[in-house]
Formats: C-alpha cells, sequence, structure tokens
C-alpha cells in the first residue's frame, strides 16, 4: 500500500561527489546544490507528459551545435 504524498519530503543525495537536496512534494520534484537557494524544479505535469525527457533532448541537441570555444567570436 502507498502512501499519498501531501507534504513536502526532503532526501540528500550525492552525485559526483556534489551533495544536493531533493524535494518531492505534491507540486513536483526540486533538486538543490548543499548550500544554495536556487535549483531545477520539474511540475509532475511535465515529468508525466514526457516534456521533460523533449526539454533535455533538445538541450543536449542545442549544446551540440553551439562552438566549443566562445572567445573565437569575432570582436
Amino acid at each position: 500500500m502507498t502512501t499519498k504524498l501531501d507534504k513536502p519530503i526532503k532526501r540528500e543525495l550525492e552525485h559526483g561527489g556534489v551533495f544536493y537536496t531533493v524535494t518531492i512534494s505534491p507540486d513536483g520534484i526540486r533538486v538543490v546544490e548543499k548550500g544554495k537557494r536556487k535549483g531545477r524544479d520539474v511540475a509532475w505535469a511535465t515529468i508525466i507528459s514526457g516534456d521533460a525527457e523533449l526539454n533535455e533532448a533538445l538541450r543536449i541537441s542545442v549544446d551540440a551545435t553551439r562552438p566549443s570555444d566562445a572567445s573565437t567570436d569575432a570582436t
């Protein structure tokens, strides 16, 4: 039997040697680097609809088309 998610749950996560606070709430998921205030929020509607995967694929695609060294731009 599962428990209804009616209030935020916070957990600590270590990834790549960096610690994060992960908050799972009725609104979605928030990941913030430990000691920082700003983080990433993903709403449940975005996760369930598959938009999160689409956004990540788009970001990877855009990053792949950017020049690796921005200092080579004309001055």
